[in-house]
């Protein structure tokens, strides 16, 4: 079902004061009375100046299901004067930019939009999810950071992912630990958009779920990542019998790309969300019903499922974490992400860091076009070089805090300049590291985990009226997670995000391992970049992105980042540029889904391919899944205005307030 270089619609996606007559829904309206479309949201603003509204199913409508394409060619960096929001999903930005049209903060529309994906993208993100939301308050000048990642449960044991019992049966959990209850866990979803709205909202927490009440009663038609989703996923999904009722035909086959998918049990536990907050996922009937699907210990067809052991004391108790962000500065910016338990701040700060002794403007991209022109050998040898070594220090040290404290208690002993210079020392430019050694940072030894799944995420950036900004990242894990489906979504398989085992070869302890209500260790890197002041302090906010793609966010963030502030690239070409960089191995990835790629002759044809070969680099071209989603603050005609890009690769849309074309 790809399609290569798919070309999009020949329309720049615009929501601007002239069409503020028709967005928005009534104010006061309870979530469970909405049933207006989504086409009285946001609408398209084609080239030759008429309006399609996304929902509408008219032509050039945003909205319409395509194959799931490798990479959309043409796509344009969106303006805007006022507000802007970019999501990997048409119904979703137009959810946020809906919210924000009506006077909602950045966490108002944030509540929107995920409320929003998880019934669009239910592969990728829901209520059974977890994730990490960075928030810039424009007032107080203050960053927040939120940890809503899932927690193992009270009763886990180190090897709960690893055997069906520590003793008595030491095997593997059936059908395997992603499909079983084990890999489930404890939802981090409702506590954490709860909490950023709690914190930054404006509007009423119940009039925030309209959108994704009305689509999911009066339904939207099945895109084309959800659809290949249902096929790939077919037998495991088969295995829960809400999955089977809700993503296949009664004839058993797929539901397709085009199908109109209602989900009123999703807007059902909407509007007990919007009614009762938090408390009415993560206490009561829903509540049992997450346990009873968690603990359940067989399949449709009768074979045997390994329960898992989350109570409802474990979902009570669960809270979402502020969080101090990690932020340190990368040339003339200051640079602010998640810190543990995601790996993500941390590796992008040490690839920085490690980058800042290099001169990167020099090897920028060359024929730089609306794709993002083609990396240089020796500017992504650099990048991939400075990755290895982050990943490297990430595969060791990086856990949950609350269980595994950093070296030395702290950020800085992994992110200070002399330590970072010191790293930057051991890249050659004449040949690749291969697999990279870890600094030498604690008497405490660890063993290595070099974990990097987790592939059902999603991404979105927000920046309100006001100029608050939030980027978050959230993810049911793998593709459809679990394949455990209650009261209109999917539940996670977070817990495979833990080392398995929880020694490496040598008999070393491992800091990623299972241990009751920890954390597991993530990728996500919701990014924030300010300016920095000329006395050194931080300045204004700059940029904000993030990417889905689990052990490979990092590298997506890290070249988009690189994209926007070494080489000059607007928000769309940083988004779009070729996927490069790489993990602690000898490989390093170039992503042949790219139209500036090129793969004939196994790549020896591409400059980039058959240099990084030449310096040692075992170079995969494999198709990458980045779904970056950024937006950039610019100076237009001496005015300030918010630019906005989505990645080709997904099937995004940036919608804006006041929009304009330079």
């Amino acid at each position: 079902m790809s399609m290569k270089h798919l070309r999009a619609p020949s329309l720049v996606l615009l929501a601007g004061s002239a069409l503020l007559g028709s967005c928005g829904h009534d104010d006061g309206t309870p979530p469970a009375a909405v049933v207006a479309p989504v086409a009285a949201n946001c609408v398209a603003l084609a080239t030759d100046g008429t309006s399609v509204t996304i929902g509408s199913n008219l032509p050039g409508d945003p909205a319409l299901p395509e194959p799931a394409s490798g990479y959309r060619t043409g796509l344009k960096a969106v303006y805007a004067r006022n507000f802007m929001v970019t999501t990997s999903n048409a119904f979703a930005s137009a959810a946020g930019c809906a919210t924000l049209l009506r006077g909602g903060s950045a966490a108002d529309a944030a509540v929107s939009v995920q409320a929003v994906l998880g019934l669009t993208v239910p592969e990728a993100t829901g209520l059974g999810s977890g994730g990490f939301m960075l928030y810039y308050d424009a007032k107080a000048k203050t960053v927040q950071s939120y940890d809503g990642r899932e927690s193992a449960p009270a009763a886990a044991t180190v090897n709960y992912l690893r055997y069906i019992d520590d003793t008595s049966n030491q095997t593997v959990p059936k059908p395997n630990a992603r499909a079983s209850g084990r890999s489930i866990g404890t939802i981090g979803v409702p506590r954490l958009i709860e909490a950023v709205q709690k914190d930054h909202g404006k509007l009423a927490f119940k009039d925030l779920f309209g959108d994704a009440v009305s689509l999911s009663t009066n339904g939207f038609k099945i895109g084309g990542r959800l659809a290949a989703a249902i096929v790939a996923n077919a037998a495991s999904l088969k295995r829960d019998p809400e999955a089977t009722a809700y993503f296949f035909n009664a004839d058993g086959t797929p539901k397709a790309l085009g199908t109109v998918l209602t989900n009123p049990a999703y807007a059902q536990s909407l509007t007990s969300f919007a009614n009762g907050g938090a408390d009415a996922i993560m206490t009561g009937p829903i509540a049992a019903d997450i346990v009873a699907k968690i603990a359940v210990s067989a399949a449709t067809d009768g074979t045997p499922t390994t329960p898992g052991k989350t109570t409802l004391a474990d979902l009570a108790a669960y809270q979402a974490k502020r969080r101090d962000p990690v932020c340190t500065t990368y040339r003339a910016y200051y640079v602010c992400g998640m810190g543990p338990p995601t790996s993500g701040g941390i590796t992008v700060a040490s690839a920085l860091g490690i980058l800042e002794n290099f001169n990167l403007q020099i090897n920028k991209p060359t024929a730089i076009d609306g794709e993002g022109g083609h990396p240089t050998v020796l500017g992504v040898h650099l990048i991939s070089e400075a990755e290895r070594l982050a990943y490297a220090d990430r595969d060791k040290y990086v856990a949950d805090t609350d269980f595994v404290p950093l070296p030395g208690g702290t950020v800085d002993t992994l992110l200070n300049k002399p330590y970072l210079r010191g790293r930057a020392g051991l890249i050659n430019f004449g040949t690749s590291i291969g697999t990279a050694q870890p600094g030498n940072l604690g008497p405490v030894p660890l063993g290595v985990d070099n974990t990097t799944i987790e592939h059902g995420t999603n991404q979105f950036t927000i920046v309100d009226a006001d100029g608050s900004v939030l980027t978050a990242t959230t993810t049911v894990e793998s593709s459809m997670g679990s394949f455990h489906m209650t009261h209109g979504f999917l539940l996670n398989n977070q817990l495979t995000d833990f080392s398995a085992a929880p020694t490496d070869a040598s008999g070393v302890l491992i800091a990623n391992r299972v241990a009751p209500n920890k954390r597991p260790r993530s990728s996500m890197a919701p990014t924030l970049v300010f300016r920095m002041n000329a006395d050194g302090s931080r300045g204004e906010v700059l940029m904000a992105t993030g990417s889905p793609g689990g052990g490979t966010i990092p590298q997506y963030v890290l070249k988009t980042l690189v994209g926007v502030l070494d080489w000059g690239l607007d928000a769309q070409q940083s988004s779009g540029l070729i996927d490069f960089g790489a993990s602690n191995s000898p490989t390093t990835s170039v992503g042949g889904e790219h139209p500036n790629v090129d793969l004939t002759n196994n790549g020896a044809n591409d400059p980039l391919i058959s240099g990084l070969r030449a310096l040692g680099h075992t170079v995969s071209t494999g198709a990458q899944a980045s779904g970056v989603n950024s937006i950039v603050k610019v100076q237009v005609n001496g005015s300030a205005a918010l630019q906005g890009g989505t990645d080709p690769r997904r099937e995004g849309v940036v919608l804006g307030g006041d929009t304009f074309k330079p």
